[in-house]
Formats: structure tokens, C-alpha cells, sequence
């Protein structure tokens, strides 16, 4: 009798989402950066008037789980804690608002010392900075170290740069225009950073770099 391997979508970790008290549905975090919010271009759109457009973000990395508000209006919670960053553990609850979810991890969790470890580990990776590559300024250097950052000049162009624990991604915020990554434009939904990418922000080009 042949054995039922169990599906992939069976052994990711994944989040259950309730209203009212009643199950809404189940969604597996099979992405590395899971984005929760109010807009339609995140991957797990809470389409009520409490949440923010951009709310909070989920990051797997292996088989740990974390969450980050995203400076949302009325915060993130996890059992009943407001919380900035949080490493989740299995049956952890979550609540954007007026929405509650449910944390199930793929496995067990390690420990809350080894949480902490990992989140103090995290804190230190992936430190990169931004360099000026044209005009006055040209050579300057900025560190991103806040987990988020905004350049630009208000009522142009301004983007913002999230540092979440696994990478560092930008959106476009403010402008008309679009802001350039590459000599391509920004869509809207936020985009991975990687080492050496060109961002032309207001006729100034940035360098991203990794430390």
C-alpha cells in the first residue's frame, strides 16, 4: 500500500485568519516576505477600514517566522502585546486591528532564549548604506539602520527603505513620476534591494551597497 507523502502546502507554516470570531480562511506562508495590509498589492489583503494599507509583514528565513509592524495607524499585536518586532511561535495570536489570525508553525519552535538569540543575530545582518553618486554630495555615505528609512524631497519624489531581518526593500511613497531602480521604475509594491543597485531619486543617483 503506497504511503500519502504529505503536501508541501501541509508542512509550511501558515497563518488562520478569523473576523467575528469565525474562520475566514487559511493562508500558507510559502514566500519568504509575506506583506498583510489594507492595499491590493499585498499578498494577504485585509480589506477592512482599521487596518493600514501597508500593515505589517511576515519573514521566514528557514523554518523561523517573524513579524514586523510596518508603522501602521492602529498597530500589531500578539497576544495582546503590541509589538514592533516579534519572533512568532506556534499558536501565537495575532491582531492587526480588527482582524485576529492564528499562527501554526510547520514544526516546533525553538525556545524563547533561542528567539531571542535569533532576533539579536538578525539585528546585526545584512547592515547596508546609501551612496550619493552625483552632485555636491557626490561620496557621501548613509547608513540604513532604522527599519525604515525615507529619502527624498516632499511633494517630488520621496521612497521608503524597510530593513526587515532578512533584506532590505523599497517602495515609491510620493511623486508623480516614477522613481527609477536600475533604469527601471518602481510598480508600486515594494521591491528587494540588492548590492550595487542604482536608485534615481529627483535627478540624484543612489547606490545601494551591502555592507
Amino acid at each position: 500500500m503506497a504511503v500519502q507523502r504529505p503536501r508541501l502546502e501541509d508542512r509550511l507554516a501558515k497563518i488562520i485568519i478569523s473576523h467575528d470570531g469565525q474562520v475566514e480562511r487559511q493562508v500558507a506562508l510559502s514566500k519568504e516576505r509575506v506583506s498583510l495590509g489594507r492595499h491590493s498589492q499585498n499578498d494577504i489583503v485585509l480589506a477592512h477600514p482599521t487596518v493600514s494599507g501597508r500593515h505589517a509583514a511576515i519573514v521566514t528565513i528557514l523554518d523561523d517566522s517573524f513579524l514586523e509592524d510596518l508603522h501602521s495607524t492602529n498597530g500589531t499585536y500578539v497576544n495582546g502585546h503590541r509589538v514592533g518586532k516579534h519572533f512568532l511561535q506556534d499558536k501565537d495570536i495575532i491582531r492587526l486591528a480588527k482582524v485576529e489570525m492564528e499562527f501554526r508553525a510547520d514544526g516546533v519552535r525553538p525556545s524563547a532564549a533561542a528567539a531571542t538569540a535569533a532576533m539579536a543575530a538578525l539585528a546585526t545582518h545584512a547592515l547596508a548604506d546609501i551612496e550619493i553618486l552625483n552632485g555636491n554630495n557626490a561620496g557621501k555615505r548613509m547608513a540604513l539602520t532604522k527599519p525604515l528609512t525615507s529619502l527624498g524631497r516632499p511633494g517630488a519624489q520621496v521612497v521608503a527603505i524597510h530593513r526587515t531581518p532578512a533584506a532590505y526593500r523599497i517602495e515609491q511613497r510620493e511623486g508623480a513620476l516614477p522613481v527609477l531602480l536600475n533604469g527601471v521604475a518602481l510598480d508600486g509594491a515594494d521591491t528587494l534591494l540588492r548590492h550595487g543597485d542604482v536608485i534615481e531619486l529627483d535627478g540624484t543617483l543612489l547606490a545601494f551597497r551591502l555592507a
